[in-house]
Order: C-alpha cells, then sequence, then structure tokens
C-alpha cells in the first residue's frame, strides 16, 4: 500500500509540474486547453476533498500542511491518514 500511495503521490506531482510547465509556455492548440482544463477540475476536486473531510484534518498537529498536501495529492494524502479510533481497534 505505501508503494502505491508513494507513487501516486509522485505521478501527482508530474501531472503538477506538466501544469505549470503549460502555464508558462503553452502547449500546441487542444492540448493546452485540455491540459488548464483538467488542472482546474482537480483543483475544485481536491477542495471539495478538503471541505469534506475538514473535521478529520482538524484534529491532526499539523492540519494546514494537511490541507496543502491534499490539495496537491488528492486521495493519496488523504488514505495516508490515521484514522480517529483506527489505533484503539487494532490493539483489542
Amino acid at each position: 500500500m505505501r508503494l502505491f500511495m508513494g507513487l501516486g503521490k509522485v505521478v501527482a506531482l508530474l501531472f503538477w509540474l506538466v501544469v505549470v510547465v503549460n502555464l508558462l509556455s503553452p502547449f500546441a492548440k487542444p492540448f493546452d486547453m485540455l491540459l488548464s482544463g483538467a488542472g482546474i477540475l482537480l483543483v475544485l476536486v481536491h477542495l471539495f476533498e478538503i471541505m469534506l473531510f475538514n473535521s478529520r484534518l482538524r484534529g491532526r498537529v499539523h492540519p494546514w500542511w494537511d490541507r496543502l498536501q491534499l490539495l496537491v495529492f488528492g486521495v493519496f494524502h488523504l488514505l495516508s491518514i490515521p484514522r480517529r479510533g483506527a489505533r484503539e481497534a487494532g490493539h483489542a
């Protein structure tokens, strides 16, 4: 599972790198619009995830750092956050 999370985060970083490069120097015509649209859509989805899981992030040590990572990595960061009560259930 850790390998999957790490690979997902690397792919997410590569995607955001391509989006930033596209903003600085636009690609060929249909691809620049598609990539910009995909970037905007992904930011909106990640903002929705932040709003949806805000209560889960509130109890963390660094909630703003978690929100930033959730904005960049999305579900790959969310799945790495342990749930409340997960430790107690594992010891029972």
